[in-house]
């Protein structure tokens, strides 16, 4: 029904636009009583075999919702019950900013893909705190943070400790975000002595509170594997519980879209399936350089239940989803879920 019917009407329309038109609709239906209970009844599959237990915390299922879809964390509550095993806000920022102009999202239907630059827009850390606090904990929630486009790079660790104290309460654990490619100024944040120095900050903070939330670093999934290595050195150094494998990509060489619209779109991540095979590789050079020496978490380009497995046998212990949510529907999530239970 999504893909016949629901799909073709949504896409009619610009994508940001229906986003919020959906999140509106969303939020409208789960109000009405039985609403809720009959999502979770035909997408959410509960079963022991389904458990993850990783950094400390229990995932009822391996399949998360991946960040940027509930930027502000207004709709966690709701999609819970479309079967997610983990819900993850953000990327929030110390206060609020607009993003990059728009139109900032564009749909490559060739390639069942999307290319953003939506650029950090978001309420701020504070509004998405108001809205943790209706947490009815339903399903995990991740943190993504941070930092806002007009800080400087003495800033940064600033920013970024800013959104983690903040959030602490509120969520089961923390992504830091350093590899979205829509943030002017992120390159700085690439380079591995001054990364070093931020998750070190970071990690300070949270030996401060009196319960230890897991950190996972989110990367980009265009790094060689001499930064891949970097990347291992820099977990192993600064005890970070993850990675998340991986954001958005600037790589446009294997696309079927036209160069006119390429060029007419302009700069961008790249999300859906076309980063689904560098994805996985990245998976599976850091799950098996590192000899599994932390959880991975893998997301870009899934799309079906066998691109799940692929990651999954790759390497990653959980699964995102973000454009592939967009493109095939809530539906995913179940039917990758009972592909789990029969591999």
């Amino acid at each position: 029904m999504y893909k016949a019917i629901i799909r073709p009407f949504f896409f009619l329309f610009d994508p940001e636009k229906i986003h919020h038109f959906t999140f509106a609709s969303i939020r409208i239906l789960c109000k009405i009583p039985g609403m809720a209970f009959i999502f979770r009844k035909i997408y959410l599959i509960e079963d022991p075999k389904l458990e993850r237990k990783l950094f400390g915390l229990t995932f009822k299922n391996p399949v998360g919702l991946a960040a940027g879809f509930d930027k502000n964390a207004v709709l966690f509550n709701e999609l819970a019950n479309f079967g997610f095993g983990f819900i993850e806000i953000g990327t929030v920022t110390p206060v609020a900013q607009e993003g990059n102009p728009k139109k900032r999202i564009f749909r490559l239907l060739e390639d069942n893909a999307l290319i953003n630059r939506m650029g950090f827009n978001n309420g701020g850390v504070l509004a998405a705190v108001e809205k943790l606090k209706t947490n009815n904990n339903k399903v995990l929630i991740g943190g993504n943070i941070g930092k806002n486009t007009t800080s400087t790079p003495d800033q940064y660790a600033n920013d970024y400790t800013t959104c983690f104290n903040a959030l602490h309460p509120y969520v089961d654990y923390f992504v830091v975000n350093v590899s979205c490619p829509n943030v002017g100024s992120m390159a700085k944040l690439q380079d591995k002595d001054f990364l070093l120095d931020l998750l070190s900050q970071i990690q300070l903070a949270n030996s401060k509170f009196d319960t230890y939330k897991p950190v996972l670093l989110k990367i980009a999934p265009d790094l060689n594997h001499n930064q891949l290595d970097e990347i291992i050195e820099l977990i192993a150094e600064t005890k970070l519980d993850g990675v998340i494998a991986s954001n958005t990509s600037m790589d446009r060489s294997k696309l079927k879209t036209s160069t006119a619209r390429l060029d007419e779109i302009g700069n961008g991540g790249l999300s859906g399936k076309p980063v689904g095979d560098v994805s996985t590789q990245t998976i599976k050079y850091l799950s098996q350089k590192s000899k599994k020496a932390f959880p991975i978490i893998g997301v870009g380009g899934i799309h079906s239940e066998q691109d799940a497995l692929e990651k999954i046998a790759a390497g990653a212990d959980l699964v995102q989803i973000y454009t592939g949510f967009i493109y095939e529907g809530p539906g995913i999530i179940k039917r990758i879920n009972k592909a789990i239970l029969s591999a």
